[in-house]
């Protein structure tokens, strides 16, 4: 059965994960990850992506991100990808495969669902036990989105910077969002979506997109697609 060819549209964001080949580890070191969060800022750059948040977890990465073109997170991640894995193989004598197949990804709904997306991804190292609180990771966007500190990779997104005037009151209402945890619903949601390749948000933005990549951009029952309506005049999103 063919792959479901990626949903992308330019200027929506999207939120991916690229694991490690069979779970295992791609990351063994500091070095490793600076030499990653390096060449995201480089290639993210060239790619024409703004990146919103991340988390590099021992054994697989989220990133939330906004792309110019439709195919622009694909480009930053092959570019990023290769250059990874020749770096590992080549420091830890090893060969072969890094990366577990394809990225996974979804388009993610700006409204209600993307600090959502923001917060989940930040919230990994703690779901995962790794640390009690998101501060306490160093490999995530936490410190920069929350704290301020300083960096030339994340760029926020329009509904980060409406958190408040200045850059100080935005962190304390960044904050303000992880006194809870995100609920469990939103968490399946997110999961869902990003594994099965599909629109993160309401009925609404699912269908907008659908119209826009002209197939289903949902769950649905299996069985040849109904032709969608033409999308109405202008902009979607």
């Amino acid at each position: 059965m063919p792959r479901r060819a990626r949903i992308a549209l330019p200027g929506v964001p999207v939120h991916l994960i690229q694991r490690g080949n069979n779970r295992q580890p791609c990351f063994f070191a500091d070095e490793d990850y600076h030499r990653y969060l390096d060449w995201l800022a480089e290639y993210a750059n060239k790619a024409c992506c703004r990146i919103h948040a991340y988390v590099l977890m021992t054994n697989h990465v989220h990133l939330l991100l906004t792309p110019e073109r439709a195919d622009a997170s694909g480009t930053l991640m092959k570019s990023l990808g290769q250059r990874y894995v020749q770096y590992v193989n080549r420091t830890y004598r090893r060969s072969g495969t890094l990366w577990e197949g394809r990225f996974r990804s979804c388009l993610v709904q700006e409204e209600d669902y993307l600090l959502g997306c923001q917060r989940y991804i930040e919230l990994n190292p703690v779901r995962a036990a790794m640390v009690a609180h998101p501060a306490e990771y160093r490999w995530s966007s936490y410190r920069v989105n929350a704290q301020g500190e300083t960096g030339g990779l994340v760029q926020p997104h329009p509904l980060y910077e409406a958190l408040g005037n200045d850059a100080v009151i935005r962190q304390v209402a960044y904050r303000e969002l992880f006194r809870h945890e995100l609920e469990p619903g939103m968490v399946d949601e997110i999961r869902r979506a990003t594994n099965g390749n599909f629109a993160l948000g309401n009925k609404r933005f699912a269908l907008q997109v659908s119209k826009a990549i002209g197939r289903r951009a949902a769950p649905g029952q299996s069985g040849r697609p109904r032709k969608l309506a033409e999308p109405e005049s202008g902009e979607l999103f």
